[in-house]
């Protein structure tokens, strides 16, 4: 196996503070996020990343990763670990067997006295499997009203041999009506395997809402963009205004403007408090394409006495 030089993975000197480790770990978990990054080695940069942050973030583990390193291995060198290492300063104390599924050979030697990657030693105590985070994407009309979405992800099993394998699976996950952006989903039991016959861990879906094409989401208020006429404008009026439960009417003041903004109280995402929906008028201008049409505007501007420039001519 190769030596890992987790200061160099995560860009750090190998006197940085802990605070400093933490900031880099951070930014290079949010880097190569497989559900975020484009790059090709995404995953297993993550992966990376998390195995060195694990190695260093404790201070106690830290000393001991920095007591092998000080003694000249340098990143990718081929490496066993020295004799007696196992049994000094009890290499299994600072991880759990299943802490260590899906760490490198190199960690797993480091903290788990020479355990194989993902295999459950002999006698282990009976342990919860760790928790799972993802992300999942619904549109605006399931996030109102709920629903239920298939999500095709992999899955760690534990085998009858104690192996840590990645199988497919589809999971029928149920979208509560008014869920909003940001929003997690609790699902017991489908995270990570437990070890020894312990129970699985959970699973956390952070949920994204898709754009629509007419309302823009705001935590659980609605923003939507509504065309109006001239006349409608000047001389306001009800109007059928979408909303995601169906058309309300709305009353539009005479006199109105574009950018003026309206509230439907009630109308945005459902929950405890519903948010609202925030109608933000805009005044379409019709072209004069006839003769007639042409005279009706004329006649508008020489009965209007109206000058929407008026202020700024004021300030010249």
């Amino acid at each position: 196996m190769e030596f890992k030089d987790y200061y160099k993975i995560l860009g750090v000197d190998s006197g940085a503070s802990q605070d400093e480790i933490k900031r880099a770990y951070r930014k290079l978990a949010r880097k190569y996020h497989p559900d975020v990054s484009s790059e090709s080695d995404a995953e297993a940069r993550f992966k990376e990343v998390g195995e060195a942050y694990e190695a260093l973030k404790d201070p106690e583990k830290r000393a001991r990763y920095d007591q092998l390193k000080n003694s000249g291995w340098h990143q990718g060198d081929e490496f066993r670990p020295p004799p007696g290492w196992s049994d000094s300063g009890d290499a299994a104390r600072g991880f759990d067997p299943e802490d260590l599924a899906g760490f490198s050979d190199f960690f797993s030697s480091l903290f788990g006295g020479g355990m194989g990657r993902g295999r459950q030693r002999r006698g282990s105590v009976r342990s919860a499997g760790r928790d799972s985070h993802a992300r999942i994407e619904v549109d605006l009309e399931t996030a109102f009203h709920g629903g239920t979405r298939r999500l095709s992800m992999a899955r760690a099993e534990v085998d009858e041999h104690g192996m840590v394998r990645q199988r497919p699976q589809q999971i029928d996950v149920r979208i509560p009506p008014g869920v909003a952006d940001g929003q997690q989903i609790r699902l017991a039991g489908k995270g990570e395997p437990g070890l020894g016959g312990g129970p699985a861990g959970d699973l956390y879906l952070e949920v994204t809402i898709k754009p629509h094409q007419l309302y823009e989401v705001h935590g659980r208020d609605l923003h939507l963009t509504l065309p109006i006429t001239p006349w409608e404008a000047a001389l306001g009026g009800k109007i059928a205004v979408p909303t995601p439960a169906g058309k309300v009417e709305m009353n539009i003041p005479p006199g109105s403007s574009s950018g003026k903004r309206l509230r439907l109280k009630g109308r945005g995402l459902p929950g405890k408090k519903p948010g609202d929906q925030y109608v933000i008028l805009k005044v379409e201008v019709p072209a004069a394409k006839t003769d007639r049409q042409r005279e009706l505007y004329e006649e508008l501007a020489k009965e209007q006495d109206f000058n929407p420039r008026a202020v700024m001519e004021g300030q010249q």
